[in-house]
């Protein structure tokens, strides 16, 4: 048995990281993309993308793993019955409900390891997020210039743009600037062949030095602009407002366990049900995977989806419904679990109780007659 429950657990598995690493690829590629497009637009620094991505990492997995589970079932025992495996191994003593025991041993290994990412690792994975982007958001516009693109920062209507930029963001050149005065609505345009950022001693303010260049200043349509000429000129960085505020993923499950807000709860709610749908999925799978050789390998596939879909469907409007307080705390989640815990149990049973049934029925028909 011992063999047989290691050629189960390593086929399952196999299958399980390589379907859970191809959708990895695609979430973490999809959202790589927006945040690498928040750089080009000035909005983070490209130091930051790749340590954003491994703090998200677990909250991507937390996700995947119990579809990578379920698909891995569906397809490593589904390829068994088409080959004729399932057929040996039950034919030499190996029953459903070992083949299920033995996989869902498996599944609590996946169990234990979704919920230690849902209830710790990914809330302090999404903190370290959150501190990552209060520290871009609190980033001075010079630190978030990009070589040769024109930028329009957060301070007002000001657009920058610098051919080049040193590695260490200290030194500029061929810089231009275009700011517009909501005040008096003039227009300002600067331009200078270098600059530097210089931060006063006494107060901590910082300013951007622009050497050899020249000025521009007037109302936009009149012929009475300002023109001057400047070897220096002191043009102040304003700085981001410090954001105390907390987003709620990445606040720790005991601190929600704490809290009274039902959104909060609600979010408890659902970090305690990622780790159970492990065990409910592998009840379902186990018994959607029996595939006839006839009907091909991928036939089984679609309803076992919608079924998962709408698994974890029901679980999302749930989370809705116990966070605007339309279902009590104390049902939670639970009924969605017990719901296709019930339909696992039936798929599972179910026909062999009906056939035993049947068959009591009909041989006490042969007794009388």
């Amino acid at each position: 048995m011992s063999i047989i429950f290691r050629y189960l657990t390593r086929q399952t598995l196999i299958t399980m990281l390589a379907v859970s690493g191809v959708l990895l690829l695609v979430f973490m590629s999809g959202r790589f993309i927006k945040y690498l497009a928040d750089a080009a637009a000035g909005e983070l620094s490209g130091d930051v993308l790749f340590a954003i991505m491994a703090y998200r990492f677990p909250g991507f997995l937390e996700l995947i793993l119990p579809l990578g589970f379920f698909i891995g079932i569906l397809l490593a025992y589904g390829r068994m019955y088409l080959e004729s495996e399932m057929t040996v191994l039950f034919a030499c003593g190996v029953s459903d409900r070992q083949v299920l025991g033995h996989t869902l041993v498996a599944g609590f290994v996946v169990m234990l390891l979704v919920g230690a990412m849902s209830l710790w690792i990914t809330p302090w994975g999404m903190k370290n997020v959150e501190r990552i982007f209060d520290e871009q958001s609190q980033a001075t516009e010079f630190e978030m210039l990009a070589p040769g693109r024109f930028q329009s920062l957060e301070s007002g209507g000001r657009v920058t743009y610098t051919e080049s930029l040193s590695d260490d963001k200290l030194r500029l050149q061929r810089v231009f600037i275009a700011e517009y005065s909501e005040e008096d609505q003039s227009l300002s345009l600067v331009v200078a062949e270098q600059g530097s950022q210089f931060i006063d001693d006494d107060t901590g303010s910082r300013f951007l030095v622009l050497e050899q260049g020249t000025r521009f200043q007037g109302l936009p349509g009149e012929l009475d602009y300002d023109i001057t000429e400047f070897e220096a000129y002191g043009l102040k960085v304003a700085e981001s407002p410090v954001v105390g505020s907390e987003d709620e993923e990445g606040m720790s499950t005991m601190a929600l366990m704490r809290a009274d807000d039902p959104e909060l709860r609600a979010l408890l709610h659902w970090r305690f049900s990622l780790p159970l749908i492990v065990p409910v999925v592998t009840l379902l799978a186990v018994r959607l995977s029996r595939v006839n050789p006839r009907q091909g390998r991928f036939f089984h596939l679609l309803p076992a989806m919608m079924i998962y879909i709408l698994y974890l469907g029901l679980l999302i409007v749930a989370r809705d419904a116990l966070a605007s307080g339309t279902v009590p705390e104390w049902i939670g989640m639970t009924w969605v679990h017990l719901l296709f815990l019930g339909l696992g149990l039936w798929l599972q049973f179910g026909p062999a109780w009906f056939r035993k049934r049947r068959l009591q029925r009909e041989g006490g028909v042969r007794a009388q007659a």
